[in-house]
């Protein structure tokens, strides 16, 4: 017999955290400039986006270590993509933001029980990993370009 959790289920098991929530958002504007050639400053994105500076720096290093963005000095500086947009997929930012988290091997259940619990999260995580792998900042630009015409509004 399956059990059904989904009348009462109103948590969330992933997290999205500010730093994930704004690198995204960074990302995303990054993809959707018109020239790539020509870098967008933290600044910049901070003030579209609302996200405080000194934070956006921080996931900004990260992501540059990661190789998904280059940085450009001088007056003309600022940040691009180091990859297409098409390339760069929410499970890949997550990996970079969040860091790698271990799970526990099956190898370690110590009873039948813990062991079922460990298959089952191994499930979920697996299939949380193939949901963030099929997004990407392409397709999050695509969507959100689409919402914003269907929102528009036309006042005569």
């Amino acid at each position: 017999m399956a059990l059904d959790v989904s009348d009462n289920c109103s948590h969330t098991l992933l997290e999205l955290t500010a730093k994930l929530e704004y690198a995204l958002l960074a990302l995303m504007e990054l993809a959707s400039h018109p020239d790539s050639k020509s870098p967008l400053t933290i600044s910049e994105i901070s003030t579209r986006h609302l996200i405080p500076e000194r934070y956006l720096e921080q996931i900004f290093t990260l992501l540059r270590r990661g190789g998904m963005l280059q940085s450009q000095r001088g007056a003309k500086g600022g940040y691009t993509l180091s990859k297409e947009p098409w390339q760069v997929t929410v499970l890949d930012v997550i990996a970079l933001v969040e860091g790698d988290r271990k799970s526990k091997k099956l190898g370690n259940a110590a009873s039948v029980e813990q062991e079922l619990v460990y298959e089952i999260w191994q499930k979920a995580n697996s299939n949380f990993q193939v949901a963030l792998s099929q997004y990407t900042l392409h397709d999050l630009c695509q969507h959100r370009d689409l919402r914003k015409q269907e929102n528009h509004m036309y006042y005569i």
